[in-house]
């Protein structure tokens, strides 16, 4: 393994410090229960994983990880690392909703072996009979230690392919982007800096899956930088009782942790007086917020519910990022609160982001570390225009797996110039005074009559337009026609608004949207909870909605 890459780390703690914890699990599925691997338990795991797997493979092979939360899905990464295959970070059958995304990314990469423990391996077998069967299928929990001893290191280069990262699908079917040893070296670097950690003191602690690109890159590469501990839990324990998160939060005194937008309202809002009484967030140095477009209200929301606590305004760090950039690419400097700007919503629409004292108000998500940003559209921008967001740097991955058309498309895009590539995003942004914004997605767009319209900006009028309209389970799309595209609104009903009439319901969404957006809906459908499609990092997923709507499934 080469020393300049991260995953070298791992061995140099296992053997300067061997018996500091690495990784922590705290299994509040199974009882409450913390399991732990110092940094020289975590590489003897992996030493031995990785020697029973290059007995079955290659290097460059495709390793898929179909592995419940939790330690083996550490050692199941670092190991097919080690022995420099091409780890395919999924997860084990039965996630709700995900069979689909699941079945895609397993068939595209289409691996050798497939990586998974006793407990699972029943629900493997079933998923594994119905798609296509890999030539081994090995149980991380029951490869012996013994093995470690007969690991000799191999060189892992920069450009070596470290995993593939399967995007979350909010606009088209999931894609794997190759990461590469380099690239994610990269990025923890860039992450490493911007949070300005401390080396054996800073602590990780996330719920976020870790087949998700921040979830991986923060828990399971962010401590090898400075031989610091993650300690993590299963994001459905996280839902069934957010305060797990706070109280993990609470236990350190130099802490980071990341979330998107939406589990900092639900968290807000599910954590009672109680249970605040016992809480100490003043050691919180980080909380990343991305995954999806950050919003004031959630800031605010989190702010007013846990001042009481010690947190701090400054802990708040609005982020963007995306798989196709390893996971990292702009984001509040530590120790800074949230930056906001209001911007005249009729010049937003045109494609000016012009300040104003009302209209949009987004939330910035900060500077670029490591990287470079440009805004685009048919040549780079000038500060204040909407464009699409190109990205370049030492982070950002090179192509998609098995699709070179697209990989020329997203990853070659070439700027006047400049030297080297461009990743093109597909998100529409603009840079003010330095600082990113990020207005939406492109194919999200909603255009009527020849004007721009953000279907975020629609969804937040929509939920607050009336009680029965459950937060943050609105999806506002674009229909095409034969006189243009016409908005369509879907909206799940809140728990609060069952009874209330969807006549009723439907009136005042009308109202508000025709108020504040100058639109008229022409349909607005009420289903029930859990309807809308959603990806893998909670988004709504605009382009499902509209799949499902026109199949009439959304009712």
């Amino acid at each position: 393994m080469r020393d300049d890459m991260l995953l070298a780390q791992v061995a140099r703690w296992a053997r300067e410090i061997p018996q500091a914890p690495a990784y922590t699990f705290v299994d509040h599925l199974g009882g409450g229960a913390r399991h732990t691997l110092t940094w020289a338990r975590a590489d003897l795991k992996a030493r031995a994983l990785a020697v029973r797997l290059r007995e079955l493979a290659r290097p460059g092979d495709r390793v898929a990880v179909l592995v419940p939360q939790g330690l083996d899905y550490v050692v199941a990464m670092i190991g097919a690392m080690y022995a420099r295959l091409v780890a395919v970070p999924l997860f084990a059958p039965g996630l709700p909703g995900h069979g689909e995304r699941l079945a895609g990314a397993y068939a595209d990469a289409d691996p050798l072996i497939v990586l998974t423990t006793t407990a699972a391996l029943p629900g493997v077998a079933d998923f594994l009979a119905t798609a296509q069967a890999p030539k081994h299928v090995l149980a991380v929990d029951t490869v012996s230690d013994l093995l470690a001893d007969e690991w000799e290191p191999e060189p892992a280069g920069p450009d070596d392919l470290a995993y593939l990262q399967y995007t979350s699908g909010s606009t088209r079917a999931p894609a794997g982007v190759e990461i590469t040893h380099g690239n994610l070296t990269a990025n923890a670097t860039q992450l490493w800096e911007l949070f300005r950690a401390r080396p054996r003191t800073s602590v990780a602690a996330l719920w976020l899956p870790l087949f998700h690109d921040m979830g991986l890159v923060a828990t399971v590469a962010m401590p090898m930088m400075g031989g610091n501990l993650a300690a993590f839990m299963d994001p459905v324990a996280f839902v069934m009782r957010p305060v797990r998160w706070l109280r993990l939060l609470s236990e350190y005194g130099d802490v980071f942790t990341a979330g998107p937008n939406f589990a900092y309202e639900y968290t807000a809002a599910r954590v009672t007086a109680e249970e605040k009484a016992g809480l100490d967030l003043s050691g919180v140095t980080v909380m990343l917020n991305g995954a999806e477009p950050v919003r004031l209200k959630a800031i605010e929301a989190f702010d007013t519910a846990f001042a009481g606590c010690g947190l701090r305004p400054e802990a708040h760090t609005p982020a963007y990022g995306l798989a196709e950039a390893t996971v990292f690419v702009t984001a509040t400097g530590r120790d800074e609160r949230p930056v906001t700007t209001v911007f005249d919503r009729d010049a937003l629409r045109d494609g000016r982001a012009v300040p104003a004292e009302t209209g949009s108000r987004l939330v910035s998500c900060g500077r670029p570390h490591g990287q470079r940003v440009r805004i685009v559209s048919g040549g780079a921008l000038r500060d204040g225009e909407v464009g699409e967001i190109w990205v370049q740097g030492p982070n950002v991955a090179r192509a998609y797996w098995r699709d070179a058309a697209r990989s020329t498309e997203v990853f070659g895009a070439v700027l006047e110039g400049e030297e080297g590539t461009w990743l093109r995003t597909g998100d529409l942004g603009v840079l003010h005074d330095g600082r990113l914004y990020v207005t939406g997605r492109i194919k999200d767009l909603v255009i009527v009559d020849g004007r721009n319209h953000y279907p975020q900006d629609i969804e937040a009028t929509v939920q607050e337009a009336h009680p029965a309209v459950r937060r943050d389970r609105v999806a506002a799309f674009g229909m095409p026609g034969d006189a243009g595209e016409r908005l369509v609104v879907v909206a799940e009903r809140s728990r609060s608004g069952e009874a209330a009439d969807v006549q009723e319901v439907g009136r005042a969404v009308r109202a508000a949207v025709r108020k504040y957006h100058e639109l008229s809906v022409h349909d607005f459908v009420l289903t029930t909870a859990g309807t809308i499609p959603r990806t893998s990092s909670g988004k709504i997923a605009r382009r499902a909605a509209l799949q499902a709507y026109l199949e009439g499934l959304l009712v």
